[in-house]
């Protein structure tokens, strides 16, 4: 979720939300029988993925990937509006008050090797990202124990009622045995799922190549014969690609190009907003904006409505709540309410208000961190050019990654006052709230420190209660935004532009696009 972001509850690197999915293969049977259509898929990436093994995967590219090639226990369905099963065998039974899940697998399901998935193998598979100190350990931090019942049942013993368990449930199958062999020929060189295409070849940073798994237990059994990924990173080159055809689906269209490409006769854009949501955050720990009046100012200082309509649509949508809008309609949030709580930029109000601030210097200088991100940049230099216009000149910096990331969770006032930021989550308000404001996620995920909503937060995880959560929540989200921890700024659409030889080709707000499932099986036809 985005040229690069975390799997499905992490910081969004890019242009579009995270992903999991269902899709991947078993011996032999490489392109499947005559009675399958053969036609091959040439896919531009926007970035290189960076692991194959989903236990470790942690970025959308991989995700890419790794969703055609393994099969998750549960997944999303068309809308993400449900949780259905994959290689479950239907919903989990549930008892000890929400604390207790039992799933029946599917007796089918095999794995790209011809080894059953069995209990065992869904097991490890749940335990080894905490063992291993993944970055997807957070994930499963409410699961206390996890039972191989017998060959087809497993058992999720939880620390409390979670919720959100469905959305956890939605995770990676991988057969133990082959991976305990060798971690690191799984990861780079031979990934085994249960999906339906296979792996068959990767070069890092040139292209990733899968083919139909013709012995796939499920159904539908893919039209698509071969993948063919390729990262694109420059945008501009992407559509270059999509126009002359040496992509037919191109993934991520630049706000300049996206009538370009609407316009180009033999293409069109498929898009759906994504579970992401991006934001302008505070340092509430130290410093100036630790106080909620200097965030009310510099609120008044710009408008968020201009700057989304400037440099995000019309590849995103103006957000208004710390959550997507797909999520906020499921849980009827009081969304208008809450639209009515930024200010219009008001230029004079907020010099006003800084000036007479006993804690605002009147030299100073506020630093605000973006990552290399041109949509986050700018939300950022429009922030920093209203703040100089008060009479606060801002200090706008624009790091890698790599920094990013190491200063903006310090909640240290010389390292940032603001920085700009995105996220992928589920379509649970948990996926979101959670890792933001609550305080054993405070300098792991979040860099604001503000914790006036932690402890309602921590209690709607721990409810099985949909309408105590939702009261929570509601209040949780009021509160914060009239303190102005976070000014929500924008979602970002799952966007690619395709070929029109390419049909049924479909944008997911969760899992980025789909290839074959009960909805929709791709075709090339050339």
């Amino acid at each position: 979720m985005t040229d690069n972001i975390v799997d499905r509850r992490q910081v969004l690197r890019g242009v579009g939300a995270a992903g999991i999915a269902s899709i991947a293969g078993c011996t032999g049977g490489g392109g499947g029988g005559s009675d399958l259509p053969s036609g091959k898929l040439n896919l531009a990436q926007a970035k290189s993925p960076v692991d194959l093994d989903p236990i470790v995967s942690n970025d959308v590219p991989s995700a890419e990937v790794i969703d055609r090639v393994f099969d998750t226990l549960y997944n999303y369905n068309e809308d993400a509006s449900k949780v259905v099963p994959i290689l479950a065998k239907g919903q989990p039974e549930t008892s000890k008050n929400g604390k207790r899940y039992t799933v029946s697998l599917k007796k089918n399901a095999k794995f790209h090797n011809g080894d059953p998935v069995t209990a065992t193998d869904v097991k490890y598979s749940f335990e080894a990202p905490v063992k291993e100190e993944t970055e997807n350990a957070a994930e499963f931090s409410m699961i206390k124990s996890i039972t191989a019942v017998d060959e087809h049942t497993v058992q999720f013993d939880l620390k409390y009622p979670y919720g959100a368990f469905m959305d956890t449930l939605v995770w990676y199958v991988v057969p133990k045995s082959v991976r305990e062999k060798n971690k690191d020929k799984f990861n780079k060189k031979k990934p085994v799922g249960a999906g339906p295409f296979k792996f068959v070849d990767w070069k890092e940073g040139n292209y990733v190549d899968l083919e139909r798994w013709g012995d796939y237990w499920g159904k539908p059994k893919p039209n698509l014969s071969k993948v063919h990924m390729t990262p694109v990173t420059e945008p501009t080159t992407r559509v270059t690609t999509l126009q002359n055809g040496e992509n037919d689906v191109v993934k991520g269209i630049p706000p300049k190009m996206w009538s370009t490409v609407k316009n180009m006769g033999n293409a069109s854009i498929e898009s759906t907003p994504g579970m992401g949501y991006f934001y302008l955050a505070f340092n509430c720990k130290k410093g100036p904006t630790a106080d909620p009046k200097v965030r009310e100012a510099i609120d008044y200082a710009f408008s968020m409505d201009q700057a989304v309509k400037n440099y995000v649509e019309p590849v995103g949508i103006r957000q208004y709540a710390p959550v997507p809008e797909a999520v906020s309609s499921a849980w009827n949030f009081p969304v208008d309410e809450w639209k009515q709580i930024p200010h219009d930029k008001n230029i004079d109000k907020a010099k006003q208000m800084l000036d007479s601030n006993d804690n605002v210097p009147s030299d100073w200088s506020p630093t605000i961190i973006v990552p290399p991100d041109e949509k986050r940049k700018q939300i950022g230099i429009t922030v920093g050019n209203a703040l100089k216009e008060a009479g606060y000149p801002t200090n706008v910096q624009q790091l890698d990654w790599a920094g990013f990331l190491e200063k903006y969770k310090t909640g240290n006032p010389d390292d940032y006052n603001m920085y700009t930021l995105g996220w992928s989550g589920s379509p649970d308000p948990d996926g979101f709230l959670y890792y933001f404001f609550a305080e054993p996620s405070h300098g792991v995920t979040d860099g604001t420190f503000y914790s006036k909503v932690s402890d309602q937060v921590i209690d709607a995880r721990k409810t099985a209660n949909h309408e105590k959560r939702k009261r929570l929540y509601e209040e949780a989200i009021t509160t914060l935004l009239e303190d102005r921890a976070h000014i929500p700024a924008y979602n970002l659409k799952n966007n690619f532009g395709v070929r029109n030889t390419v049909k049924d080709f479909r944008a997911h707000s969760v899992n980025q696009f789909t290839l074959a499932t009960d909805y929709n099986n791709v075709k090339v036809n050339k």
